[in-house]
């Protein structure tokens, strides 16, 4: 099966072709630079620069892989969560190639593609597993009993973890995203110089919340504004926001797959870049017994071969394929 996916549920244009399960090419035009300037990404511009980046992207990954649209066999595309805009642009622009091409059309769900991308080229050595997603928007924690079974145990009240990251990074003046940032400077700062909280880490449910984190970081910085003058104390500021953060995310989920009875912990999603989460989920887990597999780092981000990857799997599962379909900006992963 050869098959083309977009992806276009936020800031990123992207263009994959999907071939067996093999990834033959991946084309990925970010927007990071023009939301900058906002602090955020704004819809409107977004939606416009989907619309001026879809075709040379889409090009671009049919030209990678040598590969004329005429001989596609289906055509997917992300159809929510997402920016409303954004989202149609791609779903629209996917749908109308496939009835161009009268070929089989799938909307995808982007947390399911999320969900599933730690097991892309290894689907055969797929096993219950208890997945961590967790994002700029969301961060969720998931029982994947078999290949699209899969069930939500909890997930953010308010903030998610990333967009704690960018939020606590902006109230120190970090340039957004603020997550990388973050993690660079708290590589060489003191995670304990600062003692903030770990909202619900001793929450009996698997819910998260980081709102109340931002908040006392809010409130530091407004009690000790002179903090953000000193390179060091920054450093220092950037190490232990992130290891709140982080603590709470590898504690809840470690906690959620013994509770489950789980020996397998997967995680995706763009925070899971972080270098700090993956080195302390992959120690946590050795120490309780348990097998990690983490998505690889060019697949955290959105990103349109993890929306065909699945889609091929559910098109082989015989999947609804439906011209007619809309964006779900609002879809829920069950």
């Amino acid at each position: 099966m050869l098959l083309l996916a977009l992806e276009t549920s936020c800031d990123e244009t992207s263009a994959a072709i999907v071939h067996d399960g093999v990834i033959r090419s991946s084309a990925v035009s970010s927007q990071i630079r023009l939301h900058s300037e906002y602090g955020g990404v704004v819809p409107e511009l977004a939606a416009r620069e989907h619309l001026r980046n879809l075709i040379p992207v889409t090009q671009t990954a049919l030209r990678e892989a040598a590969l004329p649209a005429e001989q596609l066999d289906a055509v997917a595309a992300t159809q929510g969560p997402g920016l409303p805009m954004a989202l149609l642009v791609g779903f629209r622009s996917a749908q109308a190639l496939a009835f161009s091409l009268r070929k089989p059309f799938i909307g995808i769900h982007h947390h399911e593609a999320h969900l599933y991308s730690p097991w892309i080229n290894h689907f055969e050595k797929f096993q219950r597993n208890l997945s961590l997603i967790v994002s700029g928007g969301h961060t969720m924690l998931v029982l994947v009993e078999g290949v699209f079974k899969h069930r939500v145990l909890g997930a953010t009240v308010d903030d998610a973890a990333g967009e704690c990251f960018d939020k606590t990074g902006k109230l120190m003046g970090l340039a957004y995203p603020a997550g990388p940032e973050i993690d660079r400077l708290a590589e060489q700062g003191n995670p304990k110089a600062y003692d903030f909280p770990r909202p619900m880490l001793n929450d009996a449910g698997d819910d998260f919340s980081f709102s109340g984190l931002k908040t006392s970081v809010r409130y530091f910085l407004r009690d000790n504004p002179a903090i953000l003058d000193n390179a060091q104390s920054v450093r220092d500021l950037c190490a232990s926001v992130q290891s709140a953060i982080v603590e709470v995310l590898v504690t809840k989920t470690v906690r959620a797959a013994r509770r489950n009875g789980v020996r397998c912990v997967t995680a995706s999603g763009g925070v899971t870049c972080n270098r700090a989460l993956r080195a302390q989920l992959a120690a946590a887990c050795r120490q309780a017994g348990l097998s990690l597999r983490l998505a690889e780092q060019k697949l955290c981000t959105d990103n349109a071969a993890m929306i065909g990857i699945v889609a091929e799997q559910k098109l082989r599962r015989e999947a609804k394929c439906d011209y007619d379909e809309d964006i779900m900006p609002g879809w829920q992963l069950a």
